[in-house]
C-alpha cells in the first residue's frame, strides 16, 4: 500500500472496559489502515471487537467503563486520541461519518427526515435553511430515495428498514466526508435490500473518493463489497489481506472456517461448517493464541505462546503457528 494513499491508520489500539475490579480487555493491541477509495471489510464473530474499534475511530467509546490504554488513530498528521472533545466534534459527521446498523435508533422520531439532514449542513457547513434543504433533496436523491421531497418532509416511523437505512446514509455523506464507518448497515434487511445497500456504498465511495471500513460479522457480505478484509477474534487482527488472497489462500484456521461457513448453491446438499464453541467473554481470554480452544490445528505451543502477526506475501499477514496447514475436518 502506498503511504500517499493511506487515509487512515490504526496503531496498537488497546481498550479495557472496568466494572468494579474486573477487567475485560476488549481490543489487545490493533493495527489497520485504510485507504482512500477502497472499502476495508472488518468481520469476525459478535463479541470480537469490531464495533468497539469503530467507536474508537469516531471518538465516541463510552467512557466510563471504556478506556483506550494504548496506542494511536492517525487522521492524516492528527492522532484522533488526542483531540480535545470540542476539536473532535468539527472532525465527527464533517471528515468522518458513520451508518449505524440499526438505523431505527439512530434516527430521532420526533424530526422529520429533511430537518434531520439538514441540521448537519447548517452545523457543519454554514449552509442557510434553503441552501440546506435543496442538497437535502440532492443527497436523498443520489441514495435513491427521490428528490419529489415526499421523504424529506416524512418522519422515520413513516418509512421501511430500506428507506431509513438510505436515509442514514444520506445523513452520514451530507458534509461529504472523507471516511465513512458503516457498522452493519444490511442487518435485518431482506437479500434484496442488502445488495442495493452494498451497491450503494461502492458506488458513493467511487463518486465521493471516500475510505470505508465496513463491519460486518458475515464474511459473504463482506466478499460482496470489500476490497480488503482484515478478520478480528477476541480483540486481535488474526488475519489481513486483500479480498482476492483471503478467499483463495486463506492462512488462519479461524479465516478459513468462516468461509467454510459461508452458504453457498454449491454447498446444497451439505452440511456446513461450524465452528465450535464461542468468542470468549473479554475477561476470560485464554492464554495463548485466543482461538486455541476452538482450533483444529490447535497443539500446546497454542495454549502459552500468543502468536504475532506475520507477512507471508506482500500485503497478506496472519497471526498463528499453524498458519496456512492443512486439516481434515
Amino acid at each position: 500500500m502506498e503511504a500517499t494513499n493511506e487515509l487512515l491508520r490504526v496503531e496498537n489500539l488497546g481498550v479495557v472496559f472496568t466494572h468494579g475490579s474486573m477487567e475485560a480487555h476488549a481490543l489487545r493491541g490493533i493495527d489497520l489502515s485504510f485507504s482512500r477509495k477502497e472499502i476495508h471489510g472488518l468481520v469476525g464473530e459478535s463479541g470480537s471487537g469490531k464495533t468497539v474499534t469503530s467507536t474508537c475511530i469516531i471518538g465516541l467509546l463510552p467512557s466510563p467503563p471504556g478506556k483506550i490504554v494504548s496506542g494511536r488513530i492517525l487522521f492524516g498528521t492528527q492522532d484522533l486520541l488526542k483531540l480535545p472533545e470540542g476539536e473532535m466534534r468539527k472532525v465527527r459527521g464533517r471528515k468522518i461519518a458513520m451508518v449505524f446498523h440499526e438505523p431505527a435508533k439512530y434516527l430521532n422520531p420526533a424530526f422529520k427526515i429533511g430537518e434531520q439532514i439538514t441540521e448537519m449542513l447548517i452545523l457543519h457547513l454554514g449552509m442557510n435553511k434553503a441552501q440546506a434543504r435543496e442538497k437535502a433533496l440532492e443527497l436523498l436523491g443520489l441514495v435513491g430515495l427521490g428528490k419529489d421531497g415526499r421523504i424529506l418532509d416524512s418522519y422515520p416511523h413513516e418509512l421501511s428498514g430500506g428507506m431509513k437505512q438510505r436515509a442514514m446514509i444520506a445523513i452520514a455523506i451530507s458534509c461529504d466526508p472523507v471516511f465513512l464507518i458503516a457498522d452493519e448497515p444490511t442487518t435485518a434487511l431482506d437479500v434484496t435490500l442488502q445488495l442495493q445497500i452494498l451497491r450503494l456504498i461502492r458506488k458513493l465511495k467511487d463518486m465521493l473518493g471516500m475510505g470505508v471500513l465496513f463491519i460486518s460479522h458475515d464474511l459473504g457480505v463482506v466478499k460482496e463489497v470489500a476490497d480488503r478484509v482484515s478478520v478480528i477474534y477476541a480483540g486481535r487482527i488474526v488475519e489481513s489481506s486483500s479480498k482476492g488472497k483471503l478467499f483463495e489462500k486463506p492462512l488462519h484456521p479461524y479465516t478459513r472456517l468462516l468461509i467454510l461457513s459461508i452458504p453457498d448453491a454449491r454447498k446444497r446438499g451439505s452440511r456446513l461448517a461450524t465452528i465450535p464453541g464461542r468468542v470468549p467473554d473479554a475477561d476470560k481470554t485464554p492464554t495463548g493464541c485466543a482461538f486455541h480452544p476452538r482450533c483444529p490445528l490447535a497443539d500446546a505451543r497454542c495454549a502459552s505462546d500468543n502468536p504475532e502477526l506475520v507477512e507471508y506475501e506482500p500485503g497478506h499477514v496472519a497471526a498463528c503457528h499453524h498458519a496456512g496447514e492443512p486439516w481434515n475436518i
